[in-house]
This record gives structure tokens, C-alpha cells and sequence, in this order.
């Protein structure tokens, strides 16, 4: 099948052949796509694992903008394109005193991609800062507005992702308001963030002080996708019942556990695989990387297969060590 190449549009690097492709910079072209074809909205590619080949089109996101709406005494809200690099969007509140959103900063991905995930680092959620969000509905052929409540986020998840539409592409984000209130309380609850202010010499933290730590912690442990592909942390931190989280912890003391509001507890994925022996260890082309064991990465010649091929066998290693299932975070078109 020969079409458009997605290899420069998915931060792993790996090949893969589109029939169809087209970039959407206004929401105007939407009403243009046809229902009845395959469909995948892509946004930054950095949280995405394509096959050789897609057979359907790829609707490449690219409406940007960014805007107040609406503030008074208690908030701002404030409208970016789903087409806005996440990164930039973040640093741009942060430039114009809108503080809320530092500690999602070197996030990689778009604003639109970060409701569906319910993007989250270091104490905080996309989802805890979004008012609503404005998509194309492609069956009902008209824009409608979501609501937080209505998105139904959890742990890196969402209505998108419970009902299938990010795969399906029958709704299209084409906008995100963020609610960022006035009064700002800095989240630095993490061991990582406080060292690193600590180190810095913040007595008092600051938006932009919590924002260079996030990005000096992230830059320190993670790899850069454009000098090592990879799409950032792989699996999601598994979240087990109280009872076998003590149980793994009375067997394994170091083990990083957070106890979650239902009374469940979130382990660190990450030490799991470390743990199981696959931190910096390859399989083929393809490894966990050497600094953080979350991280996948593509040495630069991997494909799809070679992918599934580490993923199954790190989540047979740890399930066989912990009795733990581990879930991926990218999707798999």
C-alpha cells in the first residue's frame, strides 16, 4: 500500500504507511470528512504505536490559537487549539501569569491529545484543570461542547478512551478551556520536585520555579525524542487493592507506593521493570531505557513488532515476579 509516511509524525520512529492523510488547521474542514472511512486523529504522535500500514486517514491536528475567554476574582479560563504543542502552551500561561498547569511542563503530545489521556505528572491531572472541551461530532455532523464532568477523567483515562472514539475518531477535540484559579497553591507533594527546589535554593516556590524543576527532572531521567525515539513512559503505574499492595510491600520495602483516594494503591511501574531486570536491556532493536526503566526506546530501526515482541515479554517478567499486570499508554491504531 503506498500513501503518506507517518515515520516523522510518531515520536518512536517507526514505519508505517497511511493511505490516506490530511493535516486540519480550521475547524471548517472537519464538516468535509466523510463517515463510513477508517479514521485516527493524530496529534503529536508521542503516545501512539502504528503497524506498517494504516488503512484509512490519518487527520493530522494542527489548529492552533490561544486565548482568555472569561476570568473574574476566583479564576481564568482559557481556550487553546487542539493543534497547540502542549509544552509551549503551558510555558505561554505560565509567561502571562496564568499559573495552574507547571507541573504537566516537557509533557510531549497537543492540548487536544491531553484531555483523552488525562495527562498527568508530579500531583496533578489535565483533568483537574479543564472546564470543557469543543469537538466535532462526525456522525451527528455538528460541534458540540463537553463538559469536565461529562469527560468522565480517571487515572490516565477518559470518555474518549472508554468509549473508543480515540481510535474511532467519531469525535474530534477541536478546542480545550483550562480553569486555572487565582489562588495558587504550588504542588510539590513529590520527593523529586522538593530535592530539586531544595537544590535550586527555592525557599518559597514560585510557578516558575515548580516549572524549571519539573523540566530539570524530566530532562535529567527521561530521553529526548528527537535524539532517542521513544513516547515517554509506556506502562501505566498499576493500581492494586490495599490487602496485595501490603502484601508487596511486607515482601519488597522498597517498593514506591501511593495510597489513592478510593483506598487503592498506585505502585511504581517504573521499579517493577527495574526489578524484573530489564532496565537498560534491549530486545532486538528495541529496550527499556537505561536511566528510567518506564521508558521504552527505539534504537532507530524498530518496528511495530518489535515493539508487541518487549512489551509482552516485560509484562510476563513482571506479572511472573509480582503478580502485577502491567497495561500499556500509547495507543495501537
Amino acid at each position: 500500500m503506498s500513501g503518506t509516511d507517518l515515520q516523522p509524525f510518531n515520536t518512536l520512529r517507526l514505519p508505517c504507511q497511511a493511505r490516506a492523510y490530511r493535516r486540519i488547521v480550521s475547524p471548517g474542514e472537519l464538516p468535509d470528512i466523510h463517515t463510513g472511512q477508517r479514521r485516527f486523529v493524530l496529534g503529536g504522535g508521542s503516545n501512539v504505536v502504528f503497524g506498517e500500514q494504516f488503512d484509512g486517514l490519518i487527520l493530522h491536528m494542527g489548529i492552533t490559537g490561544r486565548r482568555v475567554v472569561a476570568e473574574d476574582s476566583e479564576a481564568v479560563w482559557i481556550e487553546a487549539g487542539a493543534g497547540e504543542n502542549w509544552h509551549d502552551f503551558v510555558q505561554w500561561t505560565l509567561a502571562h501569569a496564568y499559573p495552574g498547569l507547571e507541573n504537566l511542563s516537557l509533557i510531549p503530545g497537543t492540548v487536544g491529545a491531553a484531555p483523552i489521556q488525562n495527562i498527568g505528572a508530579y500531583g496533578l491531572e489535565a483533568g483537574e484543570r479543564i472546564a470543557h472541551l469543543r469537538y466535532w461530532d462526525v456522525e451527528q455532523r455538528e460541534f458540540r461542547e463537553m463538559s469536565a464532568a461529562e469527560c468522565r477523567f480517571a487515572y490516565r483515562d477518559s470518555r474518549f478512551k472508554q468509549e473508543g472514539w480515540h481510535l474511532d475518531g467519531s469525535r474530534i477535540i477541536v478546542s480545550v478551556t483550562f480553569r486555572l484559579p487565582r489562588a495558587w497553591i504550588p504542588i510539590t507533594g513529590y520527593g523529586d520536585i522538593r530535592d530539586e527546589l531544595a537544590a535550586n535554593g527555592s525557599q518559597a516556590p514560585t510557578p516558575a520555579s515548580v516549572s524549571a524543576a519539573v523540566i530539570s527532572i524530566r530532562q535529567r531521567k527521561l530521553p529526548d525524542p528527537a535524539q532517542l525515539p521513544n513516547v515517554g513512559s509506556f506502562f501505566h503505574n498499576p493500581i492494586v487493592d490495599a490487602a496485595q499492595a501490603a502484601d508487596l510491600k511486607a515482601r519488597h520495602p522498597t517498593l514506591p507506593c501511593y495510597p489513592q483516594a478510593d483506598a487503592r494503591v498506585k505502585l511504581a511501574a517504573g521499579w517493577l521493570i527495574e526489578q524484573a531486570g530489564w532496565k537498560g536491556r534491549h530486545l532486538g532493536p528495541v529496550g527499556m531505557y537505561a536511566k528510567q526503566a518506564l521508558v521504552m526506546v527505539n534504537d532507530g530501526d524498530g518496528n511495530s513488532e518489535d515493539i508487541l515482541r518487549l512489551m509482552r515479554r516485560v509484562q510476563a517478567d513482571v506479572r511472573e515476579a509480582f503478580a502485577v499486570n502491567l497495561t500499556p499508554e500509547p495507543v495501537f491504531p
